[in-house]
C-alpha cells in the first residue's frame, strides 16, 4: 500500500511538469495528455523496481519520448491545429511572434521537433538525445540542423530567436 502512495505522491507532484513537456513534444495538449497517461501507466508496472534504483521522472520523461516517436510509425502526417486547450489554462497563450514560432515549431516533423525539444527544453546534450530516442547521433544532428533551418525560412530572421548567432 505504501508503494501506490508514493506513486500518488509522484503524480501529484509532478504531473503538471510532465503535462507542460507533453506539450512541447506533441504540439498539442490532446496528444501531450495522451503521452502523460500511458507513460505513467507504464511507470505504474515498474514502480516497484524504478522509485528505488533510479529517478521516476526521468523514466517517465523518456517513456514519453519514446512514445512520441513510436507515433511517427503510426502515422507520418499529421494535422496539429492551433485550438485552445479544453480545460482552464494558466499561462498566457503565445501570440505575435512567439505564436508564429510555436506554429512553426508545431509544423515540423515529428523527429525533428522531439530532438529540438530535448536540447532546448531539456538541456540534453546530442548523446543523451540519441540514447532517449534510439539514434545516432549524426542523426540527432542532422534532425536538428534540418529543424532549425526550416525554423529559420518560416520566421525571418529579424524576429527569429532560432538565428545561428543565438543557436549553439
Amino acid at each position: 500500500m505504501e508503494g501506490n502512495s508514493r506513486f500518488a505522491e509522484f503524480v501529484t507532484e509532478r504531473g503538471e511538469a510532465l503535462l507542460r513537456y507533453g506539450y512541447m513534444l506533441a504540439g498539442n495538449p490532446h496528444d501531450a495528455a495522451d503521452l502523460v497517461q500511458e507513460a505513467l501507466l507504464k511507470l505504474r508496472g515498474a514502480w516497484h523496481r524504478v522509485h528505488l534504483k533510479e529517478n521516476p521522472e526521468s523514466f517517465v520523461r523518456t517513456t514519453m519520448a519514446r512514445l512520441h516517436i513510436a507515433a511517427w510509425r503510426l502515422r507520418r502526417r499529421e494535422l496539429l491545429a492551433w485550438d485552445l486547450p479544453d480545460r482552464v489554462h494558466h499561462d498566457p497563450l503565445p501570440s505575435g511572434d512567439e505564436r508564429r514560432m510555436w506554429q512553426a515549431l508545431a509544423g515540423l516533423p515529428r523527429k525533428q521537433r522531439a530532438v529540438l525539444v530535448l536540447r532546448y527544453y531539456e538541456q540534453l546534450d546530442d548523446a543523451e538525445i540519441a540514447a532517449v530516442l534510439g539514434i545516432s547521433r549524426g542523426t540527432v544532428r542532422s534532425q536538428a540542423s534540418r529543424a532549425l533551418d526550416k525554423l529559420r525560412v518560416a520566421i525571418p530572421s529579424e524576429q527569429n530567436p532560432m538565428t545561428r548567432e543565438n543557436v549553439r
